[in-house]
């Protein structure tokens, strides 16, 4: 098995220019294949999700090049149309390329196949097919019933109104609401609470800017007009928002990080990350383009949190727990169970060889680090980027081995590279 052995580290120090956001690279290509007229995407990320996102694009008919971190796409102007018999696309692990292509395609024409890798095929994706049903689009699950792989009939609704539950994925709104103009229109409403509503609102907003104006009542109705999306021309990508997230802890834990191309007005709810770090005692700048975080005079503080709004970034909380004073508790993160892996699980079961206490339950995670041992150790990372980004913290208290360091390359594939160059031992 391939492994990256950190050395203890003493310092983080530096400014660091941000790859784009993943969920902002795959929304804008999908928004822009979609779209009439041309789009120049800046600053896009090249990672093995957005690279399968262009891979399907390609092959559903989108004439697009790409150079680096730009691509430019000539849109379609409505739905995808294929003439196979039947197309298939493998998807990997991306759910924000399975989920939304999900929704795009049973509004298209042709008949389409999707899958992905075996994780893939373990993450449920029953609310988005039941909610397409409801509108009488045609989609069967081809192995076991709720999850992928799928087999998709391009049709066209027999409905424009679709009821889903919210407190699953919040990726399931997000395709219902981009695939709406395809439709001629949709009013969606949600069951229950809603989950990560920073990333359905990032939706809403890119949605505005490709000429759509979604209509949102609270959090439990949204209504998208029959109105078709429209290039904006040039559209940059925003850094990675949770990306950023390891960079500015291990700021607040021995140093002092800027981090460029992600700022106070950002379209990204990991953004808010640095609130957290600021609660817990870190020293916090906000600006227009930047976000720098320093550690303070003191010893960080524990916490107790809700990060149902920003899952993604509470993963990085859990190693800072071996430097607070006092416990981390996180709730109401749920949706960890059906990402890349069982993320509650996974986290609790590395957390406990540094010999810390670890609790645990359907939707927290509690971490007092205030007893450990003082081995080093080797981590498993389950084939999940962010457990590998994550874990990474934990080498400010001891040399680590991070076990399958090429899983970043799903979302950050120069982050080992990057943070190290910022990292002294």
């Amino acid at each position: 098995m391939n492994s990256i052995t950190l050395p203890k580290l003493s310092r983080i120090s530096g400014e660091l220019q941000l790859p784009g956001s993943k969920s902002l690279t795959n929304r804008a290509l999908l928004l822009s294949a979609l779209a009439s007229g041309t789009t120049v995407l800046h600053n896009v990320l090249r990672s093995d999700d957005t690279e399968r996102m262009l891979e399907a694009l390609t092959a559903l008919g989108v004439q697009l090049s790409a150079t680096g971190s730009e691509v430019t796409l000539t849109g379609l102007g409505g739905p995808f149309k294929s003439d196979k018999q039947e197309l298939q696309l493998f998807l990997g692990n991306a759910g924000t390329v399975m989920r939304p292509l999900t929704a795009a395609l049973a509004l298209s024409a042709g008949t389409f196949v999707l899958t992905g890798v075996e994780r893939m095929c373990q993450r449920p994706i029953g609310p988005l097919v039941e909610a397409l049903k409801t509108l009488g689009l045609e989609l069967e699950y081809l192995n076991n019933d709720g999850f992928p792989p799928l087999k998709i009939t391009g049709s066209a609704v027999r409905s424009h109104e679709v009821t889903i539950p919210g407190d699953t994925s919040s990726q399931f709104i997000t395709a219902l609401l981009l695939a709406a103009p395809l439709a001629h229109g949709l009013t969606l409403r949600v069951e229950g609470d809603l989950i990560s509503k920073p990333y359905v609102d990032m939706t809403r907003r890119l949605m505005e800017r490709f000429g759509v104006k979604v209509n949102r009542v609270g959090w439990r109705s949204f209504s998208v007009p029959d109105q078709p999306y429209v290039s904006p021309g040039n559209f940059l990508v925003e850094g990675d928002a949770s990306a950023a997230t390891y960079f500015l802890a291990a700021a607040a834990v021995a140093g002092s990080v800027t981090v460029q191309g992600l700022g106070k007005d950002s379209v990204q709810g990991d953004a808010a990350f640095a609130r957290v770090l600021e609660q817990m005692g870190a020293q916090v700048e906000y600006g227009s383009s930047y976000i720098r975080v320093q550690k303070s005079g003191s010893q960080l503080s524990g916490i107790d949190v809700d990060m149902n709004d920003m899952p993604d970034a509470a993963m990085t909380l859990v190693p800072l727990a071996l430097f607070t004073q006092g416990p981390v508790v996180i709730r109401n993160i749920g949706s960890w169970r059906v990402k890349e892996t069982d993320r509650i699980f996974a986290l609790s079961t590395e957390m406990r060889k540094l010999g810390v206490r670890v609790e645990s339950g359907a939707d927290y995670i509690a971490v007092d680090g205030s007893v450990r041992n003082h081995e080093q150790v080797a981590f498993d990372t389950y084939d999940d980027h962010r457990m590998a980004m994550a874990l990474s913290l934990t080498a400010f208290d001891r040399p680590v081995t991070v076990n399958n360091p090429e899983c970043t390359r799903k979302t950050y594939p120069d982050f080992f590279k990057d943070f190290l160059g910022l990292c002294s031992a």
